[in-house]
Order: structure tokens, then sequence, then C-alpha cells
């Protein structure tokens, strides 16, 4: 028997201790102080933890964050999980497992659509039926293999703009261009003034440049960067790129390659359907490597896939569902959808004519596979003619989450 619950105040050292054992081991035994770590970057999100019922020992503990995404053209609320720890003594008995259960339940109880994570191994979470929502590019190059850039502006504008290093507190200038970027991508959270300031011009170690592109006196581009490594080995290190067309696209990657003098290395992170390898000289001069990136779930089918909106057509599918987690969604249901309104209810086993888990449900909802890729990689199995109506129903989407949480 355990029991979940908040963490309070007098518990924050043990949450340090916890969370610093398991992603930070090589700093040494934690020493907790409040004055530095208790800074509003830390304090975001909700602590939780799983004790033993008896001696109250806390067995492992977790953060939780609430956001409202976009997905499929409306909002919806998400929560993220983040910083699951537990020590070597209390690994191995399931109390993780029971930590994301009852996290699912809270989740639930607060009305969230979908639950997202990044994990520290995609297989550990995929067990509990989350799914990966998108993968990510990780572009490295010589800052001289971007001079195309420049070149590529001046073609389209004489006008150059005016690059503007930025502070935390001019944030708002940089919330239309967002926006605009944002609205290409489902899972683009809603971003208000402590995520801006906190997380995207605040890190853990060393906080990042932030720099802006204004066009006419108004943003139409920023990224994100820091500077690693001695001098002779530094990487400006891209974390975010926004634009809200190619001319700012190309005047961000002019910024980049303007610091040949100070780096060796440009890396970016950019989602896969980045124009960067249309608009190259020589793309063959860019290092890529796809990385896996956050993934996500459902957090009750029934509900969530009545709140989706579809296409504006009418279809019936019945779906039977197997989650290892929530027992609430290992069932079976029939969605039915009129001129693009959806209504999901439970039915019989029997009826099912789609078997799926649902990690793969949880990506066709959010639009990251097609139905075709996951029948084709045995994700699915259906009924004949219903392959059909779920292409029409759940059609891929672009999506990219780029916050890291």
């Amino acid at each position: 028997m355990t029991i979940y619950r908040a963490l309070s105040e007098d518990e924050r050292d043990r949450f340090h201790e916890y969370v610093s054992y398991a992603f930070t081991p090589t700093d040494g035994p934690p020493t907790y102080d409040p004055a530095e770590h208790d800074r509003p970057r830390a304090l975001l999100g909700d602590r939780r933890g799983l004790f033993a019922d008896g001696d109250g020992d806390l067995l492992c503990v977790c953060k939780h964050y609430w956001f409202d995404v976009h997905v499929r053209g409306d909002e919806h609320s998400m929560a993220g999980l983040a910083s699951v720890a537990s020590p070597p003594e209390h690994r191995r008995s399931g109390h993780v497992r029971d930590l994301l259960a009852a996290s699912l339940e809270e989740y639930r109880d607060r009305d969230a659509t979908l639950a997202a994570l990044w994990p520290f191994r995609h297989r550990f979470y995929q067990q509990y039926g989350w799914a990966t929502a998108n993968r990510q590019l990780r572009v490295e190059c010589d800052p001289a293999d971007l001079s195309f850039a420049r070149t590529r502006l001046e073609e389209r504008t004489t006008e150059h703009g005016r690059y503007r290093r930025l502070e935390a507190d001019e944030y708002e200038s940089l919330d239309p261009v967002y926006e605009r970027h944002a609205a290409r991508y489902d899972l683009s959270i809603d971003r208000d003034a402590d995520w801006w300031c906190y997380r995207v011009f605040e890190n853990w170690e060393t906080d990042p440049f932030v720099a802006v592109w204004e066009r006419d006196g108004e943003p139409a581009g920023y990224l994100e960067y820091t500077i690693n490594g001695d001098w002779g080995d530094r990487t400006m290190d891209v974390a975010e790129l926004a634009y809200t067309d190619v001319e700012a696209f190309l005047a961000l990657l002019s910024f980049c390659r303007d610091h040949d003098s100070q780096v060796q290395t440009v890396r970016l992170r950019l989602p896969t359907d980045t124009p960067l390898f249309d608009i190259a000289s020589d793309p063959d001069e860019l290092e890529t490597e796809l990385e896996g990136g956050p993934m996500v779930r459902i957090v009750d089918v029934s509900r969530a896939l009545s709140a989706l909106s579809y296409p504006t057509v009418d279809g019936s599918v019945t779906l039977a569902v197997d989650d290892p987690l929530a027992p609430w969604n290992d069932e079976a249901f029939e969605l039915s959808v009129e001129r693009g309104d959806g209504t999901c209810e439970r039915v019989a086993v029997a009826d099912s004519n789609i078997a799926l888990d649902v990690a793969t449900l949880s990506q066709l909802a959010v639009g990251a596979r097609s139905v075709r890729a996951l029948e084709r990689a045995g994700r699915l199995d259906a009924s004949p003619g219903t392959l059909e109506t779920l292409e029409t129903l759940f059609p891929e989407r672009a999506v990219y989450l780029r916050d890291g949480f």
C-alpha cells in the first residue's frame, strides 16, 4: 500500500536529493540550499511523491506542469510529467509504475486531455502507454556552410533589418513571432510570462542568449542559444529558432554564420520539415542526425476522442484499446463522427473492428503518425474496410513539441 500526495515546502530538500542523484550523480552528494535551488525556475510545476504506507518513507518523486496546447486546430489541456526519480534502494519494486498510475489519475481529475514527457529512455515509458510525439533534427555545420543565407536574403530583399539582444522583461515582443511559428505545429504550448522568463531566458547552468531580428522595426524572428566549449573548439548551440517567414529564417541563419570568429561549429535543433535543406546551397555539408523527441499519451480515451475536432465528415469505428496503466482506458470504445463532431463511448469488446494500444491511439489522436504507417508497422489490427475510415478521421499532422520540461 502506498500513498501519493503533493510534497510540502519542508520536503523540497528530499525532492532535490532524489532528482540530483537520478540526473547528476557525477556532482556527488547534493547539498540543498534554498537560496540557490529555490529560484523561480525550479519552483515552476507541482512536486509529487509516492510514500510507503506505515513508515511514510519517500519512495519516488516527480513534477507536473500544466499547459494548454494546440491539437487539430483547437486548444486542449496537457499535463507535462518531469523529474521522475527514485533512489536505488527503492528501485525494481514497481514504485515508479504506481507513481505514473497515480499521476494519470490526477491528470484525469484535472480534465487533462493529454500527458507528455521527455524520456530518459523511450522504451521505459513506452511500456506504460506513452509514444513518440515527434522527432527532431540535429544539424551541425561549420559557420561558413551557412554563407548562402546572406546571399539568398539579399536576393529576396534590400532591407537587411537589424539584430538586437533581448532581456527577459522584453519577452512580450517575441510572442507574435512564437505564436505564428508555433501555429504550424500541433502540441505547441501556450507560453505564459513565467515560462518565457524562467524557461526560455534561463537555464539550469548557463543562461542562454536571446537575439531578435527586426524588420521595419517589428520582430520577425528570434533565436535562443548558448556558446559552449573551450577556445578553438566552441559550438554555438541553438535550442530554439522561430521565424515568421523564409526571409526571417535566412536572417537568423546569417546571424549564426557571423559567429565564425568565435565558434567552429553551429548546432541547430529543428523540426523534421525544416526548409533548411531546400534553401541550402550545399546540403551535403550539413551533418544531420534524427533524434528522438518527447512522448505523449491520452489520459482518458472517451473524453479525449469526444473533445477532438475531426474533418467535416461522417464516420464510425469501434476501437479495442489496450492500456497497461489506466484501467478506464483498457476497454472498447465506439467513436462516431458527424460533420466533424465526435462522440466516444464504451461498448462491448466483441463489437470492435480495430485493435490497438493506447500509445498507438495517442499518436493517431495528435496526428504524429499516419494510419497506414502504423498499420504497416503492425501497430494496429483492423477489419477490412475500416482503415479508410480511420484514415479519414485521423489525418497525419505536423507535430513539434519544442519546449523541454
